[in-house]
């Protein structure tokens, strides 16, 4: 059986891998970076440093914001606890998205605004659903982790024995006993036998 502190430890990340949580950061600070040079390469003079003109500049940066965009709302659900159906419309709308990016690439500039086949509604209409599709999911998860973390007089524990895992709702006292018990990296045998059967109940 796996230690008090081990158990808690194990809570933090919740039904989450470590691996998974740096991953979610990593792609959301990559996907703001990308907001952030898609802004500098159209506002600054960094474009002209690398020989771009000025419809690649305006390709370049789309293409670089419009990936931005969707990978930050990507890093938020993999980093906060979320339901394979939340992960899932996220990937989703990012998916669509990034189909829109692709259409923005070929679209721009020779279909895009004042041309006689113009595709830029359609670019705007599927990348506008992707990311409105990607946000809506979003938002459940935030909504859904504030309902996690607002147990109104109780705390929900994660219990794992013999490779077998149950939440268990404790009142606040008992999870401030417990956390007392293993603040100096001690066992706590009484505490350990409560949560034990609490794990039977």
């Amino acid at each position: 059986m796996p230690s008090l502190g081990e158990a808690y430890d194990d809570a933090r990340w919740g039904d989450r891998r470590p691996r998974q949580i740096h991953a979610g950061i990593a792609v959301f600070l990559a996907g703001a970076l990308a907001v952030v040079v898609a802004i500098t390469l159209v506002t600054t003079p960094l474009s002209d440093a690398l020989g771009l003109d000025t419809v690649a500049t305006y390709r370049v940066s789309g293409v670089i914001a419009g990936v931005g965009v969707p990978g930050t709302f990507l890093g938020v659900v993999a980093v906060l606890p979320s339901s394979r159906r939340q992960r899932l419309g996220v990937a989703i709308g990012t998916a669509v998205a990034a189909g829109g990016v692709a259409l923005f690439w070929y679209a721009y500039p020779a279909h895009w605004t004042a041309t006689q086949h113009s595709l830029a509604f359609h670019t705007a209409a599927v990348y506008f659903f992707g990311g409105a599709l990607a946000l809506w999911f979003v938002f459940a998860t935030l909504a859904n982790s504030h309902v996690r973390n607002d147990p109104h007089g109780t705390v929900r524990l994660r219990l794992t024995r013999q490779g077998e895992s149950r939440v268990v709702e404790v009142s606040r006292d008992d999870y401030q006993r417990y956390a007392a018990a293993i603040s100096d990296g001690g066992e706590d045998a009484q505490v350990i036998r409560e949560i034990e059967s609490k794990y039977d109940e």
